[in-house]
């Protein structure tokens, strides 16, 4: 009875911490998916071929590389600083960092000039990437590690939502709202939407300051220096693995609006199809908040069943009622809402195995995407956002389960490898400019069959983990 009472206090401890948290996710996948809008935006503007118009993923992403080469190597010579700061102080440093990349916009757009854009969007990604080592970390220890991936599938889900509608209300914001009165693209559309992001995140950063956020140390004795974290394999295949599915994840939406607008795929105009671009997000939403139930081991398989068919068709009429789309255009995505729920009970709760469903499916319809033309193709593309959903909470727990006091330095690996968000989009745009848009998806096709692979070696390799994350369902 009192370890009962004990177990329900410490969830009750953790809950307004993690709703604060997930508070700042949503936010900052608002943010993030911005860039979804500014590469068509930016590309017009300055007359920029797919290329050039990719360095705005390069810049962003490329933070994310270089912020956490510099954590890593703080780590390595002088210890930890998560473990000598705390979490709640890192968390802090990252939105005032971020903060400071979207008042940047500013000056950007006042001079007009696309060096200052993306110098802005650099800083803006080093204030992501504390965020990046700091809040996934401190969410996965939010609680027993069994559900981990259940809590972080949660928090990343309000992550999706953010980008859910960025496309819509950024779209409007630079699109429509700020443009010229003639309809013409203007450098200072951006200028107040990103000051007003700003705003947003120092009150998230306030609110942050004053919760009481549970404080999570290792003892003295357990400091790390040094490179011992790289002495767990799963943790280097893990690397990799979140390398391509960021890579993967970023090239295709960043692609998503030239995609359509070829006219053997659909013709769209920006104004329309970014709403499409908003349906690829918004897939992503519903396979999160469906996946934390689905590896919430707390919950008994028929509450399960209900719960995720009940979320599901409750995220969807959310979507319905964010996009500008008719029931017609959206209904086709029932059909991966009933095959992403298919491949959760393939899956059997089990991270590793789910992750493995999914990347195959992902490759199947990229393939799809790439061989047919019209509504099919579009239809194919915009579906792998829902089979993305679980994929960088479950690379991110299987990658740092076990590793104790190397959390930490584990954690800013894994976000040095979301330099394949900077990475892949450019190469892609290379791979466009030469073979065109529709078939330079073979990039994330390659990524993906490395995530299939990463999916069956934890399968294989963690035995152990995938055991105490059933056991923990009993």
């Amino acid at each position: 009875m009192n370890n009962k009472t004990a177990e329900s206090q410490t969830r009750s401890n953790y809950a307004v911490p993690l709703i604060t948290i997930t508070l700042l996710f949503f936010m900052w996948g608002f943010i993030t998916c911005m860039n979804d809008i500014l590469i068509p935006y930016l590309k017009q503007l300055f007359k920029l071929s797919f290329f050039e118009s990719m360095l705005v993923q390069f810049c962003f992403f490329g933070a994310y590389f270089i912020g956490s080469l510099i954590y890593f190597l703080i780590s390595y010579f002088m210890g930890d600083p998560i473990n000598k700061v705390g979490y709640k102080k890192g968390i802090l440093f990252g939105i005032l960092l971020a903060a400071i990349g979207c008042v940047l916009f500013f000056p950007a757009a006042t001079f007009s000039v696309y060096p200052l854009f993306l110098g802005a969007l650099f800083v803006l990604g080093l204030g992501f990437t504390v965020l990046q080592i700091t809040a996934n970390a401190y969410v996965s220890l939010l609680g027993p590690e069994d559900s981990a991936s259940s809590r972080l599938n949660l928090t990343q889900a309000f992550n999706a939502f953010g980008t859910t509608i960025a496309p819509i209300l950024g779209g409007h914001l630079i699109f429509e709202f700020f443009s010229e009165a003639d309809g013409s693209f203007s450098a200072s559309a951006t200028r107040i939407p990103y000051l007003i992001f700003a705003g947003i995140l120092l009150l998230v950063g306030l609110l942050i300051f004053y919760v009481k956020l549970p404080s999570f140390k290792p003892d003295e004795a357990e400091q790390t220096k040094g490179l011992g974290v790289l002495k767990f394999p799963h943790l280097a295949r893990g690397i990799i693995a979140l390398f391509c599915y960021v890579g993967a994840e970023v090239a295709v939406g960043s692609f998503i609006i030239s995609f359509l607008h070829l006219p053997e795929i659909t013709g769209l105009e920006e104004a329309v199809s970014k709403n499409y671009l908003s349906l690829y997000w918004g897939g992503a939403m519903i396979g999160r908040f469906v996946g934390s139930i689905s590896l919430n081991h707390g919950l008994s398989q028929s509450k399960k069943m209900v719960y995720m068919l009940g979320t599901s068709i409750l995220v969807f009429a959310v979507i319905y009622g964010i996009v500008d789309l008719t029931f017609a255009q959206m209904s086709f995505f029932l059909i991966f809402i009933a095959l992403n729920f298919l491949g959760f009970l393939v899956g059997k709760s089990a991270p590793a195995r789910t992750l493995a469903i999914f990347s195959t499916i992902n490759v199947l319809l990229l393939i799809s995407a790439m061989i047919n033309k019209g509504d099919f193709a579009m239809y194919s593309l915009l579906g792998i956002g829902i089979f993305n959903s679980i994929m960088f909470s479950n690379i991110y727990t299987l990658s740092i389960a076990k590793l104790g006091a190397y959390t930490s330095q584990g954690s800013s690996l894994l976000v040095m490898a979301i330099l394949g968000g900077a990475v892949m989009p450019l190469i892609q745009g290379a791979v466009a400019d030469q073979i065109g848009v529709h078939h330079s998806f073979v990039l994330p096709l390659l990524c993906y069959l490395f995530i299939l692979y990463f999916g069956i070696y934890c399968s294989k390799h963690l035995k152990e983990i995938e055991q105490t994350e059933v056991k923990g369902g009993h």
